[in-house]
Parts: C-alpha cells; sequence; structure tokens
C-alpha cells in the first residue's frame, strides 16, 4: 500500500474508517435478564365477578443497551431459569436461533423479545417483518358465565349480544357449538343472521377435544360433523373451528371437501410440523395458530409463509387486553384480514372489559379501535406504552 498515491491511500483508510463505524454500529446487543411477575390492578369484586380483566402474567427481558422488552403473556414463574439459559447472554436480535435453542416453548417471552428489539429500532414489530397494513378487522369470542357448553344461556341473549357487537362497530362475534344438541346451536346461528344480516359474520368453534374435559361431550363422529356444518352453512355462518380431534388430520379435510362453510384449526399446535401436515393434509380451509402457544410472533409468521405455498390463509387464535399486544403485531405482520379478541364476557365489550390495564399505560387507551377494526399502535415493539411505575406498585410480591 506504500507505493499508492496518497489519494488512493486515504480513499482506502476512509473505507476502512467506515467499515469500523459499520461493525461498531451492528455490534450484538446482548440480553442481560429476564424476570417473570405477576401484576394485579385493584378492581371490585363485582367487576371480578362481571368479567373486568385485572391480572396479568409478565416478562420483561433486559438487555445491555438499557432498553428492556415487555410482553403480558408471561409463562408460569417456574419456567424462569429454563427462559434464563435459553435467553441471557444471547444476542437480542437472533431470534431464530434462540427459537431454535428451545425459545418457542415460550411464545409469550418471545413478545418481550421483539419488544425490545421494535424499541431499540424506532419500528413497530409488525413493519420490522414485512407488514404493510395498519389495521385489521376485529371479531369477538363471547363466552357466558356458567356451564361451559353455555346450554344455560338462552338464545335469545346470544342474538342481543350479536346485535350490540354489530351496533358497536364489529363485524364478527364467535360462539361455541358446545350444547348437548349441538343442532340447538345451528338454530342461534339462524336467528343471529335474521337479526345481524348478511354483513356480519358469525363464528362457532368446536374446539376440538375441549368439551371432553370441560363439559362431558365427546368428540363429534363424522356424522355429527356433517349435519351440523351443513346446518350451519344454511344458517350463514362463517366458519365452523376444530370440529374434530386435533390428532385428526383427515376427517376435517373430508367435511371441508363436502360443504362449502371453512372448517378452520390449529391453536393447539406447538410444533412446525403439525402444521406442515395439516397443510399437506389439506386438513383445514385457514389454519389458527395461536400467537403464543406456536412458539410467539416469528413462527406465526412462518407458519403463515408455509401456508402461502399452499394457498391457505392464517387467521391467528386470539387473545384479549394487554397479551393482545404481541397477536396484533404478528397478525399485521401476516397481513390477515381478522383478529380475534376473546373471551369477552357479555354483556361487556372489549373497551370496558380491558379497562384496568389502563393503570399499567401511560397512553390513555389500550387499542384504538375504528369501525371495528384494530388499528396499528404508534408506539414502537409490541406497541404498547407502559408506565413503569405501574408495574412496579401494582406487582404481586406473594400469592
Amino acid at each position: 500500500m506504500a507505493n499508492l498515491p496518497r489519494r488512493t491511500f486515504v480513499g482506502f483508510a476512509a473505507g476502512f474508517g467506515a467499515l469500523d463505524a459499520v461493525r461498531a454500529a451492528v455490534k450484538p446487543v446482548r440480553i442481560t435478564g429476564v424476570e417473570l411477575f405477576a401484576v394485579r390492578v385493584p378492581v371490585t369484586d363485582a367487576e371480578v365477578k362481571a368479567g373486568f380483566m385485572n391480572r396479568y402474567s409478565v416478562a420483561k427481558v433486559t438487555t445491555d443497551s438499557g432498553i428492556s422488552g415487555y410482553s403480558f403473556a408471561a409463562p408460569p414463574l417456574h419456567s424462569l431459569p429454563e427462559v434464563k439459559e435459553v435467553l441471557v447472554g444471547k444476542d437480542l436480535f437472533s431470534v431464530d436461533a434462540q427459537l431454535r435453542e428451545g425459545l418457542w416453548k415460550w411464545g409469550g417471552v418471545e413478545h418481550a423479545v421483539w419488544d425490545a428489539i421494535g424499541k431499540i429500532s424506532g419500528q413497530p414489530v409488525f413493519k420490522l417483518l414485512g407488514g404493510a397494513r395498519d389495521r385489521v378487522n376485529a371479531y369477538l369470542t363471547c363466552v357466558w358465565p356458567g356451564p361451559a357448553d353455555q346450554q344455560q344461556v338462552p338464545y335469545r341473549d346470544q342474538v342481543d349480544m350479536a346485535v350490540k357487537i354489530q351496533k358497536a362497530g364489529y363485524k364478527g362475534m364467535k360462539i361455541r357449538v358446545w350444547r348437548p344438541n349441538p343442532m340447538d346451536d345451528v338454530e342461534v346461528c339462524r336467528r343471529i343472521k335474521e337479526a345481524t344480516g348478511t354483513d356480519f359474520h358469525v363464528m362457532f368453534d368446536r374446539t376440538a377435544q375441549m368439551p371432553v374435559g370441560m363439559s362431558g361431550q365427546q368428540v363429534w363422529d363424522f356424522e355429527t360433523g356433517l349435519k351440523v356444518a351443513r346446518g350451519l352453512q344454511k344458517g350463514g355462518a362463517y366458519w365452523l373451528e376444530e370440529p374434530f380431534h386435533r390428532d385428526d388430520y383427515e376427517s376435517p379435510a373430508r367435511l371441508a371437501s363436502m360443504v362449502d362453510i371453512a372448517i378452520t384449526g390449529g391453536e393447539g399446535y406447538s410444533s412446525l410440523e403439525n402444521y406442515r401436515q395439516c397443510l399437506l393434509h389439506r386438513t383445514y380451509d385457514i389454519l389458527q395458530p395461536d400467537g403464543r402457544q406456536c412458539g410467539g410472533i416469528f413462527r406465526a409468521r412462518q407458519i403463515s409463509i408455509m401456508a402461502e405455498a399452499f394457498h391457505v390463509p392464517t387467521i391467528l387464535h386470539g387473545s384479549l387486553s394487554l397479551p393482545l399486544a404481541g397477536w396484533l403485531q404478528a397478525t399485521l405482520a401476516i397481513g390477515a384480514p381478522w383478529q380475534e379478541m376473546a373471551l369477552i364476557a357479555p354483556p361487556l365489550l372489549p373497551d370496558e372489559q380491558t379497562s384496568p390495564a389502563l393503570k399499567l399505560l401511560k397512553s390513555p387507551r389500550l387499542f384504538q379501535i375504528v369501525d371495528g377494526q384494530l388499528i396499528a399502535p404508534v408506539y414502537p415493539g409490541i406497541g404498547l406504552d407502559i408506565d413503569e411505575e405501574a408495574l412496579a406498585r401494582y406487582r404481586v410480591r406473594s400469592e
């Protein structure tokens, strides 16, 4: 280099200096700690009974940048030693490597990792993952108090709630199809659609094997599933969710080939292999990974890309209140047409049910909802403007 002209040498030196600057700029941000804890916002006994949400499980991921990420979908406290082993000392931005090392088991912690990444980047997570849409239609999943099969709920109450939801601007509602005689739920569908019209979407959830443990019912045989699906189709339902056991990849595919109503599912899977099998078997018309159960935001996006290759839409199973922040970022990254808000406790609407959460935020509202659409938060990360002093104030020290 000594024989080079001075101007050329200076150019080389400037180039090396720029390279050093780039190397410094991309220096890994290290995760320095993880905390899992609970918070409880005081509410009255009447509000608890009514379904107001005031308890949250928090995951906090700290970094050597001084910026922390938060999620309100944390796993149980006993997971903490394993979580620390996977994350502490690792590069914050190496999410895929973290997932391979075991982070997929704690999707809610992965939300907190992304929250820190977004805050450092100054961008919401959905934009970092290539999402272009800043809003999504919300549908409300309603579960009334009492027996899980909802047989105690008068048809009129479900119809009235559907009308209330529609008047509030929402475009869809989901209820269970768990009654001992599922054709009773078919009748509810008919009455709701009669009251709300064609522009309001009504979804029905069987939740696969769930009724066995929660209400003593058995998984439908194929003929029952076909009878119910045809009845719901005639009644104007939008989809039937998980009509058979989750391990059964073939029966939903067979049912989907025999009816026009969409057959959907996938919320219970945590392995990419489960979703691959669904796609290979054409099990569902719509895949519904859960934004925490499937491994988190990045895994949800991976699943949606895999599904795109099979021309199968991805619409996430949902959550409500503060935990929903991570689900919403994944949904916006995917560009899905719907986001579930669950579980709604009638006659409450989301803003009422989640109002205690505002004491944990600096912002005046949790999510902006316009004409039934969830609007992307303006804050970076997963979009929550958290009041750390309030978190400390309402932290549960012991149970």
